[in-house]
């Protein structure tokens, strides 16, 4: 049953704004120009409204507008705030005119007929609601990112525990059937239904505009032997009723890493990065995009993946860094097939220069989303900060 209608608190709260300019630590490829746009702390998932306006969730209970953003941007203003931390993840329904945001416990609606505060909030499901895995103490993964797709909105939280017990006799085993999944819902969230499990922290979510697929993004699990597993893109709509990606035994082309399981049947993804990559956001490129600030064809209909990087340490150094990559699409298909010996052939890098050195980061980039007009924007929550990325025409 939906919950009550409650208002939208009218705060007063508002941001310095940010003159724009080229991050110097900051690189993008020849033919490109990127710059800082706005300051909003802790910015993850971005959602771009059709009048060129950006909706940022946050690592708070905030979420932001920033005006205009393809053009001249405003400052950044609270649009509404949650009666939850983490209210993180945003999308934007077209059809619907409504705007999702997915918070720790909990997925709001916001209708939206171009306001730049929100009118009312309702909260429509909730996650994480059940009990911890068995053994655990505490939620391991906290945020909850949202996609809508064809009619049908989706939640991904992550799961409440790494793979393995503490100590050490048993893998995860979630009962909370939110957890360590992706469900699916109508958009007033009635007909719940759980649509992947055992997928341990997607919290990447992206819909191809062409197909209408929802492609995931997860992060992999830790104490494996090091640069393992890879982290992984699938397309969760190729697959048919509850899609099992197989976490904590089954990891990758499924390969068990635990003695005794079978992998049969469970999900062999479609994009892989290397371990500890720490995939955020995810957005598709559009094929036909006729807007001013639109890419080379080169990009269209490909995938941009913001990644976080890790805290992982290999020969002193950080072993991932945060950047932006990309990977070339030839529909729901990667260009270049899964080699299973290298998870670097499927992309490219775009955005560099979160991390310089072994040790020393600047960013970490976090949501990506591409604007009406065809610009690219990217948020880093270490920052603070939204990129925004154009050809340069001249």
């Amino acid at each position: 049953m939906r919950a009550a209608l409650v208002r939208a608190a009218l705060l007063s709260t508002v941001l310095v704004a940010c003159t724009a300019g080229a991050p110097a630590h900051l690189k993008v490829p020849n033919g490109f120009e990127i710059e800082t746009i706005a300051r909003i702390p802790s910015a993850r998932e971005l959602a771009p409204l059709p009048n060129g306006d950006l909706i940022v969730g946050t690592l708070g209970r905030d979420v932001y507008l920033l005006p205009n953003a393809e053009e001249d941007p405003g400052t950044p203003q609270v649009f509404a705030t949650f009666d939850d931390e983490r209210a993180a993840g945003v999308a934007f329904a077209d059809d619907l005119h409504e705007i999702f945001v997915g918070s720790m416990h909990h997925v709001w609606a916001i209708p939206y007929r171009g306001e730049r505060r929100a009118v009312s909030i309702e909260r429509i499901a909730d996650v994480r609601s059940g009990p911890l895995a068995p053994g655990t103490d505490g939620d391991v993964h906290t945020t909850t990112s949202v996609a809508y797709a064809s009619g049908l909105l989706y939640a991904a939280a992550g799961s409440s525990c790494n793979a393995i017990m503490d100590d050490g006799a048993a893998p995860c085993a979630e009962v909370d059937p939110t957890r360590a999944a992706v469900s699916v819902m109508k958009p007033d969230g009635s007909s719940f239904a759980q649509r992947a499990k055992r997928i341990r922290n997607a919290i990447a979510l992206a819909v191809n505009p062409q197909s209408e697929a929802v492609w995931v993004g997860d992060a992999g699990q830790d104490d494996l032997p090091f640069g393992h597993p890879y982290e992984f893109l699938d397309n969760l709509s190729a697959h048919p009723g509850v899609a099992d990606y197989g976490w904590p035994e089954c990891e990758e082309n499924h390969h068990a890493y635990l003695p005794g399981v079978s992998c049969n049947g469970t999900v062999e993804p479609l994009v892989e990065l290397p371990a500890y990559s720490t995939i955020i956001g995810a957005a598709f490129y559009p094929l036909h995009q006729s807007g001013a600030y639109g890419f080379p064809l080169s990009y269209r209909g490909g995938v941009f993946v913001a990644v976080h990087g890790s805290w992982h340490v290999a020969d002193g150094c950080l072993a991932e860094p945060p950047r932006v990559v990309f990977v070339a699409m030839h529909g729901d298909v990667p260009a270049r097939a899964v080699d299973w010996t290298d998870p670097t052939t499927q992309w490219t890098d775009f955005v560099t220069g979160f991390q310089q050195g072994c040790r020393s980061r600047a960013g970490r980039s976090t949501g990506i989303a591409v604007g009406p007009k065809g610009s690219l924007f990217v948020a880093d929550d270490y920052a603070g900060a939204v990129y925004r990325i154009r050809p340069i025409h001249g």
